[in-house]
């Protein structure tokens, strides 16, 4: 793949980003969701995420993305982001999504924020591998956690806490 480069994700970036997504929700081995996004639903993020990044391929198309949206709207949970990461189909295993998550955690230090979590199903082993890369660390796992197409999955559960933003 040519060059990766990452930046603040625009308005304009919904329609790739909703494509990217709903290949995520087909693949059934990333999310709970069953039902395809719609362009206006990932505008909606532009108004309440924490920090959305767009990773461009060569070519300036998308070719993945990382969002961290409130963990909770408590006030002492303000810092953590919870975070997914997407990657296009055909650009997997390419670096597309260490560049994201390269960039997140640099928009979420930036931002103050002081840990970053979310939850892999334990047979993403490439998105575990990129977290393990990344610093995460697997802290637990919710067993039985959702039903997917009618059989229950686990989630692992991966942070990374920012030391930087501790003080």
């Amino acid at each position: 793949m040519k060059h990766l480069s990452a930046r603040p994700a625009r308005l304009a970036d919904a329609p790739a980003i909703t494509e990217i997504y709903n290949q995520g929700i087909e693949d059934r081995i990333a999310t709970f969701e069953t039902e395809p996004r719609v362009v206006s639903q990932i505008e909606a993020w532009f108004g309440h995420a924490l920090a959305i990044l767009a990773v461009e391929d060569g070519d300036g198309r998308v070719a993945g993305y990382a969002v961290a949206h409130p963990y909770s709207p408590r006030d002492c949970y303000r810092g953590i982001g919870e975070f997914s990461v997407y990657v296009r189909r055909e650009a997997r295993g390419r670096g597309v999504g260490q560049a994201a998550m390269e960039a997140l955690i640099a928009a979420a230090e930036a931002k103050g924020m002081w840990k970053l979590v979310s939850r892999v199903f334990p047979e993403n082993r490439a998105s575990l591998a990129l977290m393990a890369r990344m610093g995460f660390e697997e802290i637990g796992v919710h067993r039985n956690h959702g039903k997917l197409d009618g059989a229950w999955r686990d989630n692992v559960i991966v942070e990374r806490v920012i030391a930087a933003n501790l003080d």
